[in-house]
């Protein structure tokens, strides 16, 4: 009698072409997170002098920086996920990218309409747009060059 095993590869560009290195992909998020909150930090000041309520705390650091921290590291774990699970991440990404970015401004746009937040006015709302735009743009790029799996020497 004889056994038969069968096994299956999911998609992964992992399989293809090797492991992604760790260290590199934290290092590459880490900076991504950097570069994005020195970023955002250059819009809070435009946002400040365009009109935006001085101390309004969305423009602060700390809380513009964990808002950076948290959207890079879980458009991170999104796309690994995708890139994992879709027979086509790329084309998946493509128009989903844009989507949560559009779906971003939601909260934002009510945040000028609401004023939810003490100090909230337009200016503010706009500069926390304009955040969302900056993340994306770096992020994107990062994750490329995280997710990118070691050439073999």
């Amino acid at each position: 009698m004889t056994t038969q095993t069968h096994t299956t590869q999911t998609h992964t560009p992992d399989h293809a072409a090797g492991r992604v290195p760790v260290a590199r992909t934290g290092l590459v998020l880490v900076l991504a997170v950097i570069v994005a909150v020195a970023v955002n930090a250059v819009v809070a000041w435009v946002a400040r002098g365009a009109g935006a309520t001085p101390g309004f705390p969305p423009l602060t650091v700390p809380v513009f920086g964990a808002f950076t921290l948290v959207g890079v590291l879980v458009g991170w774990a999104g796309w690994r996920i995708i890139e994992h699970r879709s027979a086509r991440p790329g084309r998946l990404l493509g128009w989903l990218v844009p989507v949560v970015g559009v779906l971003s401004f939601v909260p934002d746009v009510a945040l000028g309409l609401l004023r939810f937040i003490p100090g909230a006015i337009w200016p503010g709302a706009l500069g926390l747009m304009v955040m969302h735009v900056v993340v994306i743009v770096i992020a994107v790029p990062a994750y490329l060059i995280a997710g990118r799996p070691a050439t073999s020497r």
